[in-house]
């Protein structure tokens, strides 16, 4: 299940983890003009962590989730 959200400055998008245990946590997804956050609450340390992504890096990203194994370089056109 998913969850988006229209903010002022951001798009949110929510991922809920469903189904058999081992459930893992919510990972929020927020874009940026300038860049993507992704964000999940870590039980160890008791923290979220969150890890950021230029907006080329997550092009890249995009990209690269249906691409065999590889290196590539992504054009302006692609």
């Amino acid at each position: 299940m998913f969850s988006i959200e229209h903010e002022f400055d951001a798009t949110v998008v929510t991922l809920v983890d469903e189904g058999a245990a081992p459930l893992q946590e919510d990972v929020v997804v927020s874009s940026f003009e300038e860049c993507i956050t992704v964000e999940q609450y870590d039980p160890v340390s008791d923290k979220m962590q969150k890890v950021t992504l230029s907006i080329t890096q997550m092009r890249d990203l995009v990209a690269a989730v249906t691409l065999p194994e590889g290196v590539y370089t992504r054009t302006e056109d692609s």
